[in-house]
């Protein structure tokens, strides 16, 4: 619902001749769109093919405020990402509920990834609360943020740019009706959880990633050193997209590349031994083939296990740097030891030389 864009417009008489004069407020209140907490069948689909990473940037919301039922002055103000599932979550958890929601340009981006990357942030939703004149709207002076938004939200800083005090709700949308009854969490709403099917629901995006360019190189590699060799690049794939994510507890150590390396490794013990028996070929052949297997295939693994972390609750940013730094030259170095002796075989084999 727009609100109408008031002027103010005046004419003195001036000793020559009148003159007209039209000055604009120093504020335009800012359009407040209206919502509910229906989830229909096209906010679904378009839930499905956001998981599925279909057309990835078409999955948002307008920033501003949002007027869900009929909220009234001193009604609670929510903070949103402008990523549809973020918001449909927020607005669904909130059925029956008057409330205000502010949505923070976030370029599409979930709450806990935008705040890791800073769209989700203390300038954001300063910037928010005052092009919609939210101090205009609301009598009280406090914003509910999601718990994890809080990495991107310094509170005293957007108190002391705007005298709105942040309130960091629940980890969880779906307990928000609860947390309202008190503004009290309890140890349960603040306990952040990455259960099985919510890493499941993560693989189709991660896997979509990667379709492409495996789909390029499985080719290539069918080319040069056959079927074996492209299936094993799958494997790999498959390995760091869909078998990390739900094995991720049960592997050990602490560093997801790390994990991703013994998972890489287990995969490729079958090729390995594929290619080092293959008959009809030399010895060093074989011993190329399952040395390439060993070293690309972990290396693909946790690399793939390493963008996950993104995807998780479970690392800070300074721990992902010290991941890049520390895995990220080994696995460059196994993927480009690996890719020599794979290129040999491939040569010598176009060459006719096994």
């Amino acid at each position: 619902m727009k609100q109408a864009k008031k002027t103010c417009c005046s004419c003195t008489p001036d000793q020559q001749a009148p003159s007209c004069g039209c000055q604009e407020p120093d504020h335009v209140p800012a359009e407040i769109r209206t919502t509910d907490s229906t989830i229909t069948f096209t906010n679904r689909l378009d839930h499905f093919l956001a998981r599925w990473s279909w057309k990835r940037e078409a999955h948002r919301v307008e920033p501003g405020l949002y007027r869900l039922g009929n909220p009234t002055a001193e009604s609670p103000v929510f903070a949103s990402a402008n990523y549809t599932l973020s918001f449909d979550a927020l607005r669904s958890a909130l059925a029956g509920t008057d409330a205000w929601i502010l949505v923070l340009d976030t370029k599409g981006i979930n709450v806990w990834c935008a705040a890791g990357k800073g769209t989700f942030g203390t300038d954001e939703l300063v910037r928010r609360i005052e092009s919609t004149n939210l101090a205009g709207i609301v009598s009280h002076r406090k914003v509910i943020v999601p718990q994890l938004g809080a990495p991107g939200i310094s509170w005293p800083e957007v108190m002391r740019r705007t005298k709105f005090l942040v309130e960091y709700g629940p980890v969880r949308a779906r307990d928000l009706p609860e947390y309202l009854r008190t503004h009290t969490a309890t140890p349960a709403m603040r306990r952040v959880e990455f259960p099985f099917i919510d890493r499941l629901v993560l693989t189709p995006v991660e896997f979509m990633h990667a379709v492409l360019p495996t789909a390029v190189l499985a080719a290539v590699l069918w080319f040069l050193a056959g079927p074996v060799a492209a299936l094993a690049i799958i494997a790999a794939v498959l390995a760091g997209t869909v078998l990390f994510p739900i094995l991720l507890p049960f592997i050990p150590t602490h560093d997801f590349s790390s994990k991703g390396l013994i998972l890489g490794g287990i995969i490729a013990i079958p090729f390995a031994y594929a290619f080092g028996t293959a008959a009809g070929v030399p010895a060093w052949a074989n011993g190329a083939g399952a040395l390439a297997a060993v070293l690309v295939m972990p290396a693909i693994t946790a690399y793939l296990a390493l963008n996950f972390t993104g995807s998780t609750t479970f690392t800070s940013r300074t721990g992902v740097k010290k991941e890049i730094f520390r895995y990220v030259p080994v696995m460059a170095v196994m993927a480009a030891a690996g890719s020599l002796a794979a290129i040999i075989l491939g040569v010598s084999r176009l060459l006719g030389v096994i």
